[in-house]
């Protein structure tokens, strides 16, 4: 399974994520929104700076992901595409973006959860477009999606 390191950003499709992104966090006023690859690498970061190891979260980020997918199969689900990890007074909203990449929300008190979440949809739709139109431009994209499967396969094997 390729990562954000076979990937081959333009400037432009740079520029476009991170558009997409400062709008999503003005409109939901949400502290910071990080792309974070299945592989579990860092694509983009915007918004505040988080005041902990991004490359550690950002593993970790893509596992929890991963695991709820798992659970989602479990209960009779094919995905969940969003997560939400609700705390006294940070929060976490995970989202999938093109089959490949997870958005992560972080904020606080000043934003609702429901907001974050309406605000969310329209940044992903528009995140998914900007990311097809890379994948599709590279060549990754109906290769991965083979691969993908059968890596899924597999991990379907393993806990079926």
């Amino acid at each position: 399974m390729a990562g954000a390191a076979s990937w081959s950003f333009s400037e432009n499709d740079f520029k476009q994520i991170q558009k997409h992104l400062q709008a999503f966090l003005r409109d939901s006023n949400a502290r910071c929104a990080l792309l974070v690859d299945r592989n579990g690498q860092l694509v983009a970061t915007v918004g505040e700076t988080p005041q902990f190891d991004p490359t550690a979260f950002a593993s970790l980020t893509a596992a929890d992901f991963s695991a709820n997918d798992q659970l989602a199969k479990m209960i009779g689900e094919a995905e969940f595409a969003s997560l939400v990890h609700q705390g006294e007074r940070e929060s976490m909203f995970l989202a999938d973006v093109a089959k490949r990449v997870i958005l992560v929300v972080l904020f606080d008190q000043r934003a609702t959860l429901g907001l974050v979440k309406l605000k969310a949809k329209g940044a992903v739709e528009n995140l998914n477009k900007v990311f097809e139109e890379m994948f599709n431009r590279v060549g990754t994209g109906q290769a991965q999606k083979g691969l993908l499967e059968g890596a899924e396969d597999e991990i379907d094997k393993l806990f079926g």
